[in-house]
């Protein structure tokens, strides 16, 4: 037996739960992915990852449907553009490497995070655009740009999605986090077919760790539809928080 599938199945769960509130899964997967399994190709690792993430994604966006009334609106232009962003994303990964972005990344995390705590309504109401038109255009454009960042690097993907949905779209956090759910299984799904295509995945290890990050999508899900806006907002922050950090050694102590 693999001694490293326990950790990695614990940290699925885990994993499942932030990624259910707030997006951030990928956080807690990826350097665990990494440090069991040194030696493996990073599409492989990334590929596993995105497997085993995307169950427990689909069941988080079909409890929030059921609660909450979905922006399809906006939901569903943004996740058909994010579909063929992170396609090309996962493309572009042979081109250059992805730590490449890490300076900008942390730049525009630090962003994210003090506009979000200074403006203490940010995301406490859902009111959508007037006109249409320029809704479902910002949807694909904020769907295709952040898509293309999950297809080739990926970490803090539902926490973009849910600050652009906020800040560009009029949607509360809890109706954001259900269209960056929506949009996270199209670029997820995308991804993993452009990494099955050029690259073994661990399917037993990704089937595992599946099964765990669905389990904690569920307790996850719960907690947000059950605690609502302003615990989505903490935990938003918290987990900002976390890849401000983890960004910045990554950035400076490599």
């Amino acid at each position: 037996m693999d001694l490293a599938l326990p950790l990695l199945a614990a940290g699925a769960f885990f994993a499942g739960v932030v990624d259910a509130v707030v997006g951030g899964g990928g956080l807690i997967q990826i350097p665990l992915l990494f440090s069991a399994y040194p030696q493996a190709a990073p599409g492989t690792l990334f590929g596993t990852n995105k497997l085993a993430s995307v169950l427990g994604t689909a069941s988080a966006a079909a409890q929030y449907a059921r609660r909450l009334a979905v922006p399809w609106r906006a939901a569903a232009p943004a996740a058909i553009a994010a579909a063929a962003g992170s396609w090309l994303g996962a493309r572009t990964v042979v081109l250059f490497p992805p730590s490449a972005l890490r300076p900008l990344i942390l730049v525009l995390l630090t962003a994210v995070a003090i506009y979000t705590y200074i403006r203490k309504d940010f995301g406490s109401i859902h009111q959508r655009l007037a006109n249409p038109t320029t809704e479902v255009r910002r949807a694909m454009l904020i769907g295709a740009a952040i898509g293309f960042y999950d297809g080739f690097f990926g970490p803090g993907t539902g926490s973009f999605l849910i600050f652009l949905f906020i800040r560009f779209l009029g949607m509360d956090f809890l109706h954001a986090s259900v269209s960056a759910k929506i949009v996270n299984v199209a670029t997820n799904l995308a991804a993993i077919a452009v990494f099955v295509s050029h690259g073994e995945i661990f399917w037993i290890v990704a089937a595992i760790m599946g099964g765990c990050n669905l389990l904690g999508s569920r307790v996850g899900t719960a907690l947000a539809l059950r605690h609502g806006a302003a615990f989505v907002r903490k935990a938003f922050l918290f987990v900002v928080g976390a890849l401000i950090l983890r960004f910045s050694v990554d950035t400076f102590l490599p």
